[in-house]
């Protein structure tokens, strides 16, 4: 019921950006919150940032001051504006959508690879 198409990955080097959107296809679904997460090598799927419908965004402390989170309602579209790019920030993103019954849907995931 849900699709979530990510795009925008990439390679780039330290210091560079990338912006990674999302587009989501939810029929008669409502969304509730949009975001993205990262799995990084050798560690857990982790919150990048996240934004709610009707409230502010919010950010993991490794990504504070250099990731921006935006949204356009109109076309359920989330876009992950990434600037100052480290080797750390190396992994596997994923859209998150989480709707007002408490599912949550996730995208494919889309790979971003900063080198040194």
């Amino acid at each position: 019921q849900v699709q979530l198409v990510e795009s925008g990955g990439g390679l780039v080097q330290a210091g560079e950006s990338l912006r990674l959107s999302c587009a989501a296809s939810t029929g008669r679904i409502s969304i509730r919150l949009m975001g993205w997460y990262r799995q990084t090598p050798g560690n857990q799927r982790e919150l990048v940032a996240t934004f709610p419908l009707g409230g502010s965004p919010e950010y993991g402390d490794s990504v504070k001051g250099r990731f921006t989170i935006s949204r356009n309602k109109a076309r359920n579209t989330v876009y992950l504006q990434m600037n100052s790019l480290k080797p750390e920030d190396t992994g596997v993103y994923y859209c998150n959508v989480r709707d007002w019954t408490g599912g949550a849907h996730w995208g494919q995931g889309t790979q971003v690879t900063v080198s040194s």
